[in-house]
């Protein structure tokens, strides 16, 4: 499950960027993270973002957390991932 959560991570990354390079950092719908965009840049608060939240989620994975980091996989793909593919390719 841990492989799927940093997939997870990784596809909201990249998915995250190119949104925010065509449509601009508003786009973001964390304010945190659109804040993050604004003052260090678009590539390097996303990977500090998605480097934090691979870290989190390997230690939970290491402190046998397992089903909460399925959820936590499933709960990207559906509120992070998806709507991305929406916005950019459909």
């Amino acid at each position: 499950m841990v492989i799927a959560f940093l997939v997870a991570q990784a596809c909201d990354g990249v998915l995250t960027y190119v949104g925010v390079s065509l449509h601009g950092a508003t786009i973001e719908g964390n304010p945190l993270l659109g804040w993050l965009m604004e003052w260090m840049g678009h590539g390097v608060a996303l990977a500090t973002a998605k480097a934090l939240a691979g870290a989190l989620g390997i230690a939970l994975h290491l402190a046998g957390v397992h089903r909460l980091v399925a959820a936590l996989a499933a709960f990207y793909l559906v509120v992070a991932v998806a709507p991305w593919i929406a916005i950019l390719f459909l």
